[in-house]
């Protein structure tokens, strides 16, 4: 959702009236030669013709109608409840347990089956599109990665709540992935899934990522990542990166686990050579960084040193901490993560699954197998233990 704050109308007749703290401001502005202000937001990036796709398995053989176990109910996030102004809803079963009992040994694999059935059509025409984007641009990444969360909607006041939801009345609401797990969730990851499908610890990172919006560039947010020094108290940049392009998301309401999951396709472009002006605003913006760990986020910047110019301007902070896990078929991220959103001043800490299906994209991209690749990685239950 896009925040905009209201603008405030001045009177013409400014010799026949009181000043007031807004007109001495914007006349204090003037006297300084001061450029206009802009507001910095997050952007997130679609390719063209890219495909967003939610879906449910689980549900009855009617393919519309849920079963009488499943409802919407409340979910309480705190930071989307500040940013909708009412709680969002999931889709939970009551016949699923929703507590700390892990629910793997009783899935079988035809519901992930239907997720290859539901997306294939929609992840083989995104395929082509990146490669003709790979044909056309040099440092073009592509990526398919499953991430755990809920699948969340508000907009309530478009249905009735007294009727048994279906997925025709859910399409008319809005939504959104949230990807945050439980504290539970993450250990029995770490505890029994991990080992029980082979994957090995490959490295920890902490870091920090300084998103920052360019006003000459409004679709790009650029991705600051950068280690402490706590020595000095601030931060040392090391890469800069653009915001990725999605190509393919599809949502899956999973109603017989605790977790839904999202299955996104997307690539990143390598950050064109910047000007030696360019880096020296972004470096500033870097410098300027104090580590407070009082602060959501970890960060932040004295009075006025978050913007540089008129050009760059921070608009979120993260401190992540990741552990990474390998084999041949997959990369596994357990991330804890700490934001803040300077525009809308909402912070949260957050626990996160992140699965890079490396072979997979591999097998997309040659597009040979593709059929037989998905099943290897989507069909065998040990595999399907990383849910």
């Amino acid at each position: 959702m896009a925040y905009i704050p209201p603008h405030k109308r001045h009177s013409r007749d400014m010799e026949n009236t009181s000043p007031t703290p807004e007109s001495l401001s914007s006349q204090f502005n003037r006297k300084l030669n001061l450029k206009r202000k802009f507001n910095g937001k997050l952007t997130i990036t679609y390719a063209e013709g890219a495909i967003s796709k939610w879906f449910v398995i689980g549900s009855s053989d009617d393919g519309n109608q849920f079963l009488p176990c499943v409802h919407l109910e409340p979910f309480s996030v705190p930071s989307i409840e500040l940013k909708w102004g009412e709680k969002p809803l999931a889709l939970l079963n009551s016949s699923v347990s929703q507590g700390n009992r892990e629910e793997e040994e009783e899935t079988e694999t035809g519901p992930w089956e239907s997720i290859i059935v539901n997306l294939l059509p929609e992840l083989l025409s995104s395929v082509e599109h990146i490669k003709n984007e790979l044909y056309q641009h040099d440092g073009v990444k592509p990526k398919l990665v499953a991430r755990v969360g809920k699948v969340l909607f508000h907009g309530i006041s478009k249905i009735d709540r007294n009727e048994l939801p279906t997925e025709r009345t859910l399409r008319q609401l809005k939504g959104l992935f949230y990807t945050s797990v439980s504290d539970t969730y993450m250990e029995n990851r770490t505890e029994r899934v991990i080992p029980l499908i082979g994957l090995e610890f490959e490295v920890e990172k902490d870091i920090y990522i300084v998103k920052v919006s360019d006003e000459e560039r409004p679709s790009v947010t650029l991705s600051c990542k950068c280690i402490a020094l706590p020595h000095s108290n601030n931060l040392k940049l090391y890469k800069v990166e653009i915001n990725q392009v999605r190509h393919m998301v599809g949502d899956i309401s999973c109603l017989k686990q605790n977790v839904d999951m999202r299955l996104m396709l997307y690539s990143k472009k390598n950050l064109q050579k910047l000007t030696d002006d360019e880096m020296e605003g972004i470096v500033g913006l870097i410098n300027s960084a104090v580590l407070d760990q009082d602060m959501m986020g970890g960060l932040r910047w004295p009075l006025g040193k978050a913007t540089s110019g008129n050009r760059f301007r921070v608009v979120e902070v993260w401190h992540t901490v990741s552990k990474y896990y390998v084999n041949p078929f997959l990369r596994l991220q357990l991330r804890n993560a700490n934001r803040y959103d300077l525009s809308t001043s909402i912070g949260e800490a957050s626990k996160e699954v992140t699965l890079n299906l490396k072979h997979v994209t591999f097998e997309l991209l040659v597009s040979i197998f593709l059929t037989v690749s998905m099943n290897m990685i989507f069909a065998p239950k040990k595999m399907m233990l990383y849910l």
